[in-house]
């Protein structure tokens, strides 16, 4: 080989080394198939919530919902604690196991159920009566599971309604008051209901049964519905069950506790109108929620004053 033939050479060498350097090195994943190494420092991204079993729906054949919002038993380590200011944390004991004892009850009574919709999730990390922001303690990942609770709601109150066209929505609750009744809410504050009739009767068209204020099938209206002889108090205490207002208890008293129904009542209720009613019923522990034997009983006094009442006001009764 002449000395320009070598030269040639060595210059070709040089540039294939040059193009070898220059393609990305592959010896650290497969050589035979050509794959490059997985990436550093990618995380992968958390599974998806299991909302679905977060809540529970039941579905009816009587035009009644009954919610349970503050009785849940799971809360996930991996769902942070709602740390909003005003935030209520504890949970309504044994509510839960109250509307399944009552939903078993109108079986029993009439071989049909109530529509049934139960959060699961304990209220230290979902309030299901709340709007988005308090109920998910602004915790982004469950606005997703805030909106299928709603939809479940939804899904059951339509139910109610194809049973018959008008329905309404009871939301339970239990309080820790001094005194041993149901406090039952209609959107009208204490102060209100220790008003004069007259002055009471004006509010009730837009409390969370003014449809029913309307169009009640009894023809009762007003203060009449509220604390009535077949109002829902009323049709309670004749079963042995005290509640405010009723027609020997009219109104709390000044110095006494007494809730009027949240977002659930004044969402599924009727103060603007509409098909759908809505009561939020606050019930005592002692006697009711505190032992199985008790649930049984309130929840046998249960059916029988919402059947009553359904009735009554609704021209509703099982065939």
């Amino acid at each position: 080989m002449t000395a320009n033939g070598i030269g040639r050479w060595l210059t070709r060498l040089t540039l294939a080394g040059g193009l070898l350097a220059s393609v990305p090195a592959c010896a650290t994943g497969d050589p035979e198939a050509g794959t490059a190494p997985p990436p550093t420092g990618v995380v992968s991204p958390p599974p998806p919530l299991p909302i679905t079993t977060w809540v529970d729906l039941e579905n009816g054949t009587i035009p009644l919902v009954i919610i349970a919002p503050h009785g849940g038993d799971l809360a996930p380590a991996d769902l942070p604690d709602r740390t909003c200011t005003g935030c209520v944390l504890g949970n309504d004991t044994n509510t839960r196991a109250l509307a399944l004892a009552i939903a078993s009850a109108f079986e029993l009574r009439v071989n049909r159920r109530p529509f049934l919709v139960v959060n699961r999730l304990n209220r230290r990390k979902f309030d299901g009566n709340r709007d988005l922001v308090e109920a998910t303690g602004g915790h982004l990942p469950l606005e997703s599971f805030w909106n299928l609770y709603q939809a479940r709601i939804d899904s059951a109150v339509a139910g109610a309604k194809r049973v018959h066209p008008r329905a309404l929505v009871i939301d339970l609750h239990g309080h820790g008051h001094a005194v041993p009744r149901l406090e039952l809410g209609y959107l009208l504050t204490a102060t209100s209901l220790r008003l004069p009739d007259a002055q009471l009767g004006a509010l009730v068209a837009q409390s969370s049964i003014g449809g029913l204020h309307r169009t009640a099938a009894s023809g009762d209206s007003g203060v009449t519905l509220l604390r009535g002889p077949r109002s829902l108090g009323a049709r309670f205490r004749a079963a042995g069950v005290p509640a405010v207002p009723s027609d020997n208890d009219a109104a709390p008293l000044v110095d006494q506790d007494y809730f009027n129904g949240g977002y659930n009542t004044s969402r599924r209720g009727s103060s603007l109108g509409g098909a759908v009613d809505a009561i939020q019923i606050e019930t005592h522990y002692v006697g009711v929620r505190d032992t199985p034997e008790s649930r049984f009983a309130f929840a046998e006094a249960f059916a029988t004053a919402l059947l009553a009442y359904l009735q009554d006001h609704y021209g509703w009764r099982p065939l």
